[in-house]
């Protein structure tokens, strides 16, 4: 069992846009279509037990897949944990869990509702992050786009140099994107 952020990237560590866009991946069409991806992504979600997301993850999906409206739209099928500060509207019928604080008991109960599988850490990045300063991070799985934004949501705001991240793993899918995958080793002090 593994707790993995799995996402994409623009090549200078966004996440989205200044303006919570992610029209800069879209651009490049279905996952479907791109040589590899689909595969990639239905093995990783196929091995997930459980997920976390912060409120801007869950309210993105909530309005640009419509989901109040067509909460059938809903694409998980695992128990999901949404930390927000703020009273936030569930999607009819989906399995989902509101929570704030400290993401360690929440951790606890996603990886016993996992029962033996992956843990998935959908996103922000500042929320993943938590989970790294508690020890809780195993695995960071980047689909990098050949993009450049300058600006926006960050991949991971916080420092990990010591020890270093280690690289396990290297993918192209077609001629836009890269996956890197990275253990996250445990410092000393863990």
């Amino acid at each position: 069992m593994k707790t993995q952020y799995y996402t994409a990237t623009s090549i200078d560590g966004y996440l989205a846009d200044e303006d919570d866009s992610l029209d800069w991946l879209f651009q490049f069409g279905d996952i479907e279509d791109i040589d590899g991806v689909d595969d990639d992504y239905q093995q990783f979600v196929d091995q997930v037990g459980a997920l976390a997301m912060g409120s801007t993850t869950y309210e993105w999906l909530l309005e640009h897949e419509n989901l109040l409206e067509e909460p059938e739209k809903w694409s998980y099928e695992v128990p999901a944990w949404v930390f927000s500060s703020r009273d936030l509207p569930a999607v009819d019928g989906a399995n989902v869990r509101f929570v704030q604080g400290d993401v360690a008991p929440v951790h606890a109960d996603m990886v016993a509702a996992a029962d033996g599988k992956n843990v998935w850490l959908v996103g922000g990045g500042d929320l993943v992050g938590q989970f790294h300063d508690h020890g809780l991070l195993d695995e960071i799985v980047l689909s990098v786009a050949p993009v450049t934004l300058a600006s926006g949501a960050p991949l991971l705001p916080r420092r990990i140099t010591t020890p270093p991240l280690k690289l396990a793993n290297v993918k192209q899918h077609g001629d836009v994107f890269a996956v890197l995958t990275y253990e996250v080793p445990r410092s000393s002090e863990d």
